[in-house]
């Protein structure tokens, strides 16, 4: 039997990578569910199946796959019970179809994004802050410049040759493919 606080740090570890990806799946679950409400509700089912498995969990693997699995079923259950209602007209194959798309597509954003973070790593720190300043900041182009001292003019070109030196690099990681 778990100790307290195993179960602590069980239930911790389990929030952390839940709060971590959980965007990631609604929008997964929101992309194969037809009506709102039902897809929070499915969302809500894979929540508590994720916990409950959560101990057949490896660390170290990849979450999103394991998750996605588990969603995939709950959707899956979902849809059987819809078959009943004469408005239904989503297909099990369908629903498998665009979900092995997601899956196809997810895995390849996630390498990118992981590209994009050893290469964001690679940058001056002088660049790196200019990148934050935009995309985590929200900041607009007249406050780099003034944050920076340069024009605006110069913050569009160099946000260019930034943009373009990162997306140089994430395809050399990558072996530049692409997906379909």
């Amino acid at each position: 039997m778990d100790t307290p606080a195993e179960v602590n740090a069980t239930g911790e570890t389990f929030l952390r990578t839940l709060a971590e990806h959980e965007r990631w799946l609604a929008g997964y679950v929101h992309s194969l569910v037809t009506r709102p409400a039902d897809a929070e509700d499915i969302l809500q089912e894979c929540k508590i199946v994720l916990w409950k498995k959560f101990s057949t969990f490896q660390p170290g693997t990849h979450f999103r796959a394991w998750a996605r699995t588990i969603a995939l079923h709950q959707i899956l259950n979902y849809r059987r019970a819809e078959q009943r209602r004469p408005w239904s007209t989503l297909e099990r194959e369908f629903i498998e179809a665009v979900a092995a798309e997601i899956d196809r597509r997810s895995d390849h954003l996630d390498r990118r994004a992981e590209g994009l973070r050893a290469c964001l790593r690679k940058l001056p720190e002088a660049h790196r802050a200019i990148v934050v300043w935009r995309y985590y900041e929200d900041c607009d182009i007249a406050a780099i410049a003034a944050r920076s001292g340069r024009t605006e003019e110069a913050v569009y070109r160099l946000l260019s040759r930034i943009r373009v030196a990162l997306n140089d690099c994430i395809n050399r990681r990558l072996g530049s493919v692409a997906p379909a």
